[in-house]
C-alpha cells in the first residue's frame, strides 16, 4: 500500500547542549512512569529475543560475546512504539493500546522497515566480524574447546580480544547511532524517505558532535549495564532511552518556517 501523503519539509537542525541530554532523560523517565505498561510490553519482545540469541550459542564464548556487545545495536529500532507513546503524551492524545499498536503496525507500509533492514544487516555483519576477531586472536582451538574458553579470556590474548571487540563495536555502534538517533523518530513523525531521514540524522550528529558523542556513550554504558542481569535491566533502560530519544529529537530538529 503506497503512502499518498505529501512529503514533509526537511527539518532544520538546532544546537544541542549537555543539559538537554539530562532534560530528555528526565522527560523520558516521566513518560515511562506515566505509562509503564507500554514500555514493559514493547521491551519484553527484545529481552526474550536476547535470551534466545544467547541460548542458541549453547555456551560458546565467541557467540555470547558477539551478542552481548552487538545486541545494543538493534535497540533504536525497538523503540518505535515508545516514540509513539511519547508523541501522544506530548500532544495530549489518549494512550490506548489499539491506536498505538495500529501506528506501530502501520509503519510496515512506511519507511521505518528500510532502516530496520539496515540495522539487521549491520548486526549480522557485526557478529561475523566479532567471530573473525575471536578466531584471529584466540586461534581455532579456543573455538572448539568451550570448557576452557573462559580461562583464555583472562590471559593476555583474551584481554586483547575483549579490547578489540569493544573497540570495533564502539566504532560500528557510533556509525549506526549516527544514522538512527534522529531518523527513526523523524520517520514516525513526518513524511520523509529513509535516505533523507538518515542524512538528517548524520548531519545532526556532525553539527552537535561532542554532545552526541556524550549521548552515545551514555547509551552504551546504560545498555551494557542493563545486559548484565541476563538482559533484565533492559526492562528499565530501554523504555527510558526510547522515550528520551523522542524528546531529544524534538529538541534537535524543528520545522522551517
Amino acid at each position: 500500500m503506497e503512502n499518498d501523503k505529501p512529503a514533509s519539509a526537511i527539518p532544520r537542525i538546532g544546537h544541542l547542549t549537555v543539559s538537554e541530554l539530562f532534560a530528555a532523560l528526565a522527560a523520558g523517565w516521566a513518560d515511562f512512569r506515566a505509562a509503564p505498561a507500554f514500555g514493559l510490553a514493547f521491551t519484553a519482545f527484545y529481552v526474550l529475543g536476547g535470551m534466545a540469541l544467547v541460548a542458541l550459542g549453547a555456551g560458546a564464548v565467541s557467540w555470547t560475546l558477539a551478542v552481548a556487545l552487538g545486541f545494543p545495536l538493534v535497540a533504536p529500532f525497538a523503540a518505535v512504539g515508545l516514540y509513539e507513546v511519547s508523541r501522544r503524551r506530548e500532544a495530549g492524545e489518549p494512550l490506548a493500546w489499539r491506536p498505538i499498536l495500529g501506528v506501530v503496525l502501520g509503519e510496515r507500509h512506511r519507511q521505518c522497515p528500510w532502516i530496520g533492514a539496515i540495522v539487521v544487516i549491520y548486526f549480522l555483519i557485526w557478529t561475523l566480524l566479532a567471530h573473525m576477531l575471536f578466531a584471529l586472536i584466540m586461534g581455532p582451538s579456543a573455538l572448539i574447546n568451550i570448557s576452557s574458553s573462559l580461562q583464555h579470556l583472562f590471559m593476555p590474548r583474551g584481554l586483547l580480544l575483549l579490547f578489540s571487540e569493544l573497540l570495533l563495536g564502539g566504532v560500528l555502534g557510533f556509525f549506526l547511532f549516527s544514522f538512527t538517533v534522529v531518523s527513526l523518530p523523524l520517520l514516525l513523525d513526518r513524511e520523509l524517505d529513509f535516505v533523507t531521514a538518515m542524512l538528517v540524522s548524520i548531519r545532526t550528529v556532525r553539527e552537535n558532535l561532542l554532545v552526541m558523542m556524550i549521548w552515545a556513550a551514555m547509551i552504551a554504558v546504560m545498555m551494557l549495564l542493563a545486559l548484565l542481569p541476563f538482559f533484565l535491566g533492559l526492562f528499565i533502560v530501554l523504555p527510558l532511552l526510547g522515550h528520551a530519544t523522542w524528546h531529544l529529537y524534538r529538541r534537535a530538529l524543528y520545522t522551517p518556517i
